[in-house]
């Protein structure tokens, strides 16, 4: 069975990191009738997706304790996260496993499904453990290796992570397995090759899905991007894009990407009808600052409700994000340090650096930034931004 690339490799800033809270809490909950609006769509998700959803919805309600049916419907909530951008999904995903969630030993594919929804929640150790009892039971689940994968690069353990790599190969399409040994290289000191590699895959495997594609794609761009290779960064960003599917990771780094080279303008037509995901609003809202943007007050106010709405439910996991908003659009940097350190003690890649760089830098705190100084001397991460930062705060002291 070939993982979903788009859902598990790429998850590592967008359903691990990068999500912040939408106004609904994301908690588990189960619809009181099939009359009660979930929430409004415009008409252009009427399609073959749209009824697929529905008719996943029809068969769980049919028979909800149905664990295939159950599966199939979470699964599909799951997936919509990565598309949209809105973890309402995930906890509706929740409500849908209910069954079977707090059992030891669930049904196999409850087990990886449950891994991916715990750590969505930052539950990293929780989640590890259900993918290996699940690898345990059937060491041919490609999907939990790519999750394990995808964990265990977000909190810096490279060397378990490309072991799991290696796992993953035989087990995966082409494109994904030399895909996911190049995203392991491209932040421990070969991103030259991880490039290269990257590029080479792509060429091979020109008849693969768009969405292993798409995956593949976007980490060359981010690995270019690290190396300054910008053309060559923008170009990849653009064949992502061109592929035209729904990918909120995407539309958020290649915002970035524009974003520090200055054309906030082509921020405001590519997030135009973005908003519902926190961290495409954020972005929407930093290009609107930058260009001069009337809506820039009432995109930082949006953005301040959103956060205030999840410090009340007790969510911390947006705080990249949020620390990101306090430093470069209210000019909090003390509290943009203490959330940019927070967020380092749980998530360790090179956006959360940066993060923690820029706020350290703001405050002229340089020693706030030791453990970042020294995770990029570890792991000999090739950065020209985060070198960049790395050289002013050494400036300092």
């Amino acid at each position: 069975m070939h993982p979903r690339p788009v859902f598990a490799l790429a998850c590592l800033s967008l359903l691990i990191s990068s999500l912040g809270a939408v106004p609904a809490q994301a908690a588990p909950r189960t619809p009181q009738s099939d009359a009660e609006v979930l929430a409004t769509v415009p008409a252009r998700r009427i399609d073959p997706r749209a009824r697929e959803m529905a008719a996943l919805r029809a068969a769980w309600r049919a028979w909800p304790q149905d664990e295939v049916a159950a599966v199939a419907l979470a699964q599909r909530y799951f997936e919509q996260v990565a598309a949209e951008g809105d973890p309402r999904y995930i906890g509706y995903a929740q409500a849908v496993l209910q069954p079977w969630w707090g059992l030891d030993q669930p049904p196999l594919q409850v087990r990886v499904l449950r891994a991916k929804l715990r750590q969505f929640d930052h539950q990293f150790d929780a989640a590890l453990a259900d993918l290996d009892a699940a690898l345990a039971e059937e060491p041919t689940l490609g999907d939990a290796w790519a999750w394990r994968v995808a964990i265990l690069m977000v909190s810096a353990r490279y060397d378990e992570a490309r072991a799991s790599c290696e796992r993953l190969v035989p087990l995966a399409a082409p494109l994904v397995g030399a895909s996911c040994r190049a995203q392991v290289d491209a932040v421990t000191g070969r991103a030259t090759q991880a490039a290269a590699a990257l590029r080479a895959a792509l060429q091979r495997h020109t008849d693969a899905p768009a969405e292993e594609r798409l995956w593949a794609l976007t980490r060359l761009a981010e690995t270019e991007e690290r190396r300054g290779a910008y053309a060559a960064a923008e170009a990849a960003f653009r064949q992502a894009l061109a592929l035209g599917l729904p990918d909120v990771y995407l539309q958020a780094a290649y915002a970035d990407f524009l974003l520090d080279r200055g054309r906030a303008a082509e921020v405001l037509t590519l997030l135009q009808d973005a908003g519902r995901a926190d961290l495409l609003l954020l972005r929407l809202a930093l290009a609107a600052r930058a260009a001069g943007d009337a809506r820039a007050p009432r995109l930082a106010e949006e953005l301040a409700a959103r956060f205030e709405a999840a410090r009340r439910r007790g969510d911390s996991t947006h705080e990249k994000e949020e620390s990101r908003f306090l430093l470069s659009l209210q000019g909090d940097a003390a509290r943009a340090l203490e959330l940019a350190q927070h967020n380092w003690a749980a998530q360790r890649e090179p956006a959360d650096a940066r993060v923690l760089l820029e706020a350290a830098l703001a405050t002229r705190n340089a020693a706030a930034a030791a453990p970042v100084l020294a995770w990029m001397q570890a792991s000999r991460i090739e950065s020209v931004a985060l070198k960049a930062l790395a050289a002013r705060l050494k400036a300092l002291s």
